[in-house]
């Protein structure tokens, strides 16, 4: 692995622990900014270079959303780095232990996934001389505190990561706001401060972005996500005829209602282009009739006619349409259900033209010009839960069919009805 050159505000994120640095005095240091502006590297190593130099066989937290999240955006860039420095580096994976040793300094770093509520459990009891928290706005403030609690060994610091939330999000309001309080060195990233990027990059990233998400996390700034939640999109100038030729292949996306309206969205590709080319949407207290999961099913297959279907993507809640998909001979995938993120790439992905929406599909335009903002508990986001159906669908097939690299026809989910059915 070659050995990266750092940005000036990387240098002092790598030094600012050490005797005669002016931010010796500092107690944790918290970064922040846009994605990409190489955060999260040059924390991993400060923390490193810190516990080895500082301590011997003392025991150390990294802090991640989840393990494997933590393992992705941090530990495989920054193990094979530590190793090339002379650092040796022995990762227990069934014990989520990372042992590091140089010379004769020998220290253990757990890894701990901070995912829910009930994630504070696991750090109760461990005594740690340091934590460094990947992705801290993610992380429910209980996991945040407990882990900052048990780090009671004397000269015990802390590293805080993060990308924006809303501005009144508990972290923002608790710690950034109040750095000096908690003795704590604040420092904010820009993409420019990653001299790994080229300009070809940023501009590119300057471009998946609009409103509250362009502000977050290209300006990185801790701001409300107000107004349309696709304030870009216009239906009238963004809406595209059916496209000409064969598709390569379908997919429906589902968000099952029987009180509430449901959304069935079909999906064609053309190349690396997918198009919601029609739809099927029923409201049942607008009709006075609801429908059973068999007669959804059969408007499925309505929808679909004879076309070269390779998957269902469905609310991983809808445990009995499910079921009665899996009966009538469809392949069902359990759509990602994270909303934010899913917003987030579904934006990504009309703004890139990755996916289209088709100008037949009524339901789909009209609740793209009504889906707004609420903000949710405790200063999250979320989007109201009204006008959301066929957004909540084309949600369910962004985040886990059209954000996946290009593949080989059907070598995803290989689907296709039974045969005789």
């Amino acid at each position: 692995m070659k050995i990266k050159r750092f940005s000036p505000k990387q240098r002092r994120v790598m030094g600012w622990w050490a005797p005669g640095s002016p931010d010796h005095r500092f107690d944790a240091i918290i970064c922040d900014g846009a994605v990409r502006s190489g955060k999260t590297l040059c924390m991993g190593l400060s923390f490193v270079f810190w516990a080895m130099s500082q301590f011997d066989r003392q025991q150390f937290a990294f802090c991640g959303k989840s393990v494997l999240s933590l393992r992705r955006n941090l530990l495989q860039e920054l193990l094979p780095l530590l190793e090339e420095l002379g650092f040796k580096c022995r990762e227990k994976r069934s014990e989520n232990l990372v042992t590091i040793r140089r010379g004769n300094r020998e220290n253990r770093f757990y890894l701990m996934g901070g995912k829910d509520e009930s994630s504070a459990a696991f750090i109760q009891g461990v005594t740690l001389a340091g934590a460094l928290l990947d992705e801290a706005a993610l992380m429910p403030r209980s996991f945040v505190e407990q882990a900052i609690a048990r780090c009671s060994v004397n000269g015990s610091r802390l590293w805080f990561n993060c990308n924006p939330e809303g501005p009144q999000h508990w972290f923002y309001r608790e710690w950034i706001l109040k750095a000096e309080a908690h003795n704590a060195l604040y420092l904010h990233f820009t993409m420019e401060d990653n001299p790994s990027l080229s300009q070809r990059v940023i501009k590119r990233y300057r471009t998946s972005y609009s409103g509250a998400f362009y502000r977050r996390f290209i300006l990185g700034e801790w701001t409300a996500a107000k107004g349309l939640v696709y304030d870009f999109f216009d239906p009238q100038r963004d809406a595209r005829p059916q496209p000409e030729g064969e598709m390569a292949e379908y997919v429906v996306s589902v968000d099952y209602g029987t009180a509430n309206p449901c959304s069935l969205g079909l999906w064609g590709r053309q190349g690396d282009v997918w198009y919601r080319t029609a739809e099927f949407y029923y409201a049942s207290r607008h009709t006075g009739v609801q429908l059973t999961d068999q007669e959804y099913v059969a408007a499925l297959a309505r929808l679909v006619g004879d076309k070269p279907l390779r998957c269902v993507v469905v609310d991983p809640s809808a445990a009995s349409f499910i079921t009665a998909l899996r009966q009538a001979g469809y392949r069902v995938i359990k759509a990602n259900n994270d909303v934010l993120s899913g917003i987030r790439i579904t934006a990504s992905l009309l703004k890139q033209g990755r996916i289209v929406i088709c100008e037949g599909c009524g339901d789909c335009l009209r609740e793209m010009a009504l889906y707004r903002w609420s903000e949710g508990e405790g200063g999250r986001d979320a989007p109201r839960k009204e006008d959301d159906h066929a957004m909540d669908d084309m949600r369910y097939f962004a985040a886990t069919i059209a954000a996946r690299a290009a593949v080989p026809s059907g070598a995803f989910c290989s689907v296709s009805r039974r045969s005789g059915d």
